[in-house]
C-alpha cells in the first residue's frame, strides 16, 4: 500500500474515531501515529518524532497568548463586567420589541472583546442574560438560540483564540488578523440585530416587553461599563500601535482585568485558584488538540497528500472563486459534527497550501509602490522638488513608480516577490476572516452545534428541537455575510491594505 493511499485511508479512520466519541486530540494523534508506522514499516522514526514534536509544539512562545485570553475571560466574568454590559445594553434597548434579545448580543459582543472564546461567552452571558429574558415573557428556543448566536462573536471580535491559532498556523501577523476581523465582526451583531427585529414581528408571542429606563439610570449603567472599553482599547490598541507583542498583551490584559476584579471584590484567594485550575485544564485541552494535529499533520506531510491534493486543484482549471466556495460549503459541512477549534487544526495545514496557489490579485505593484511610499515619507525621507511632485502625480494616478523614483526614495523590496508576498498576506488574511466566520456558523448548526448545546445545559425545560427552529435566521444571517465578504473582500481588508 503506498503512502499517498494510506493518507488518504486516514480521513475515515480519524472521522470513525470522532463519531466514537474518541477526544479529537486523542483521535487525531492515534491516527497520525499508527499512519507512521505503516508508512515508514517501523517503529522508530514516529517514536523518534513523537519526541520532537512534543518539544516543539508545546515550546512554542506563541501559544502562551492562549492561556493569558482565557483567564482574561475569567477575570471578566469575576469582576462583574458581564453583568455590567448586559445592563446597559438592556438599558439602551431593553423597552425596544426585542430589545432584551438584542441587549444580550450587544452584551456578547462587548464580552467576546475581552474573552476570546465561544463557548465562554456563550456561557458566561446566559447566565446573566437568560434570567432577565425568561423573566419578560421571551420564548424559551427564541432564548436560546439567541443567546448561543451572541456567543459566536466571541471568537470573531478580537481578541480570538480561533484567530490566534489560525495565525500560528499559517504564519501570519495577528495584530493585522485582529484589524481585519472589526468590521466582520461588527456586521455579524448587527445582522443578530436584524434577525431579532424581523423574528418578533413575524412571531409576536415570542417575545414580551420592558418599561423603558429613564436616562438617567441608562447613564448610569453606561458608566459601568467602562473598564471593559479600557481593556479592550489598551489590548487591541496596544498590539496594533506596536506597544507590546500579542502575547504581552494578552498578559496585560489579564493582569488589568485581574485588578478590576480584585478592586470589585470579585477576585479573592479562592476564586483566584479557581480561575488559574479553570484556564489549565482548558489550556491543557486546547494545547493537546494542537499536538494530536501537529502530529496528525506531519504525518500528512510525509504521504504528501497536501501537496498532491494542492497540485490537483491548480491543475483542474478551477477559478479561485470556485475553488474558495468549495472549501467554505466543506466547512459547513464539517462545522455540523465537529467543534471550531478542531476543524481549524484539521484543515488548515491541507487548505491553506491550496490556497497559496490561488491568484486574487488583492495588490497591485502600484498598491506596494504607493505604500513604500509612504512609508517612506512617514520616515522623513528627503527628495528634491521636482522629483517629489513626479512622484506625487504618479501615486495621484494610481501609476508604478519609475526606477528613477523608487530610488530617489530608497525604497527596497518592490519587485515581483515583494508583491506575490503582499499578496499572499492579503489572501491568507481574508481567507482566515471567511474561515473563522463559517467555523462559527457551525457553533450554532444542527445538530451538533456546540454553543446549542451549552446554552440548553442552562435551560433544560426548554427542547433542544425549539432552539434548533429559532436559531436558523441567524445562520442564515451568518451565510448572508459569508456571501457578502466573498463578493466584496475589501470589506474586510480595507483597514489593513497597503
Amino acid at each position: 500500500m503506498s503512502a499517498m493511499t494510506i493518507g488518504l485511508l486516514s480521513f475515515p479512520a480519524l472521522l470513525t474515531l470522532i463519531f466514537l466519541r474518541v477526544p479529537i486530540g486523542l483521535a487525531m494523534f492515534v491516527t497520525g501515529l499508527v499512519g507512521l508506522v505503516l508508512v515508514t514499516g517501523s517503529t522508530n522514526m514516529p517514536f523518534s518524532r513523537l519526541q520532537t514534536e512534543t518539544f516543539t509544539t508545546f515550546a512554542s512562545y506563541s501559544l502562551s497568548i492562549i492561556p493569558m485570553f482565557l483567564l482574561m475571560g475569567h477575570f471578566a466574568t469575576l469582576g462583574g463586567m458581564s453583568q455590567a454590559l448586559f445592563k446597559a445594553a438592556e438599558g439602551w434597548l431593553g423597552h425596544r420589541k426585542g430589545g432584551v434579545a438584542m441587549a444580550a448580543i450587544g452584551s456578547s459582543a462587548g464580552f467576546g472583546a475581552i474573552c476570546g472564546s465561544s463557548l465562554a461567552t456563550a456561557a458566561t452571558m446566559s447566565r446573566v442574560a437568560l434570567p432577565e429574558l425568561k423573566r419578560y415573557g421571551y420564548a424559551g428556543g427564541f432564548s436560546t438560540a439567541t443567546l448561543a448566536a451572541g456567543g459566536t462573536l466571541g471568537i470573531l471580535i478580537p481578541p480570538s483564540v480561533v484567530l490566534v491559532i489560525y495565525a500560528i498556523l499559517t504564519e501570519q501577523n495577528i495584530a493585522k488578523l485582529f484589524l481585519a476581523a472589526f468590521i466582520p465582526g461588527i456586521m455579524a451583531a448587527l445582522g443578530y440585530l436584524i434577525v431579532i427585529s424581523i423574528y418578533v414581528r413575524v412571531n409576536p408571542g415570542s417575545a414580551g416587553t420592558r418599561p423603558r429606563v429613564a436616562y438617567g439610570e441608562r447613564f448610569r449603567a453606561l458608566v459601568k461599563v467602562w473598564p471593559v472599553m479600557v481593556v479592550f482599547g489598551l489590548v487591541v490598541g496596544g498590539i496594533y500601535a506596536g506597544w507590546f507583542t500579542p502575547t504581552e498583551g494578552a498578559a496585560v490584559g489579564a493582569f488589568g482585568t485581574g485588578l478590576i476584579a480584585w478592586v470589585n471584590g470579585g477576585l479573592t484567594r479562592k476564586t483566584l485558584a479557581e480561575s488559574f485550575y479553570v484556564t489549565a485544564r482548558s489550556s491543557a485541552m486546547i494545547f493537546f488538540i494542537i499536538f494530536g494535529a501537529a502530529f496528525y499533520n506531519g504525518f500528512l506531510a510525509l504521504t504528501q497528500v497536501p501537496q498532491s491534493i494542492a497540485a490537483w486543484v491548480g491543475g483542474s482549471g478551477f477559478s479561485p472563486l470556485m475553488v474558495l466556495l468549495l472549501i467554505l460549503c466543506f466547512y459547513l459541512i464539517l462545522g455540523c459534527v465537529m467543534d471550531s477549534l478542531s476543524m481549524i487544526l484539521l484543515t488548515i495545514p491541507i487548505f491553506w497550501p491550496i490556497m497559496m496557489e490561488l491568484d486574487f490579485n488583492f495588490v497591485s505593484m502600484a498598491d506596494l509602490h504607493a505604500a513604500r511610499a509612504r512609508e517612506a515619507f512617514r520616515a522623513g525621507v528627503e527628495v528634491a522638488p521636482e522629483m517629489l511632485r513626479s512622484i506625487e502625480a504618479a501615486l495621484a494616478a494610481g501609476a508604478e513608480l519609475t526606477r528613477e523614483q523608487i530610488q530617489a526614495l530608497g525604497l527596497r523590496r518592490v519587485n515581483d516577490l515583494a508583491l506575490q508576498r503582499a499578496n499572499i498576506e492579503m489572501t491568507a488574511i481574508w481567507f482566515g476572516i471567511l474561515v473563522l466566520i463559517v467555523v462559527e456558523v457551525g457553533l450554532i448548526t444542527p445538530p451538533v452545534g456546540m454553543n446549542l448545546f451549552v446554552i440548553n445545559a442552562m435551560d433544560p425545560k426548554t427542547k433542544i428541537t425549539d432552539t434548533y427552529r429559532a436559531v436558523m435566521p441567524f445562520v442564515a444571517s451568518d451565510l448572508i455575510r459569508v456571501v457578502i465578504l466573498v463578493a466584496f473582500p475589501a470589506i474586510t481588508l480595507f483597514l489593513i491594505s497597503p
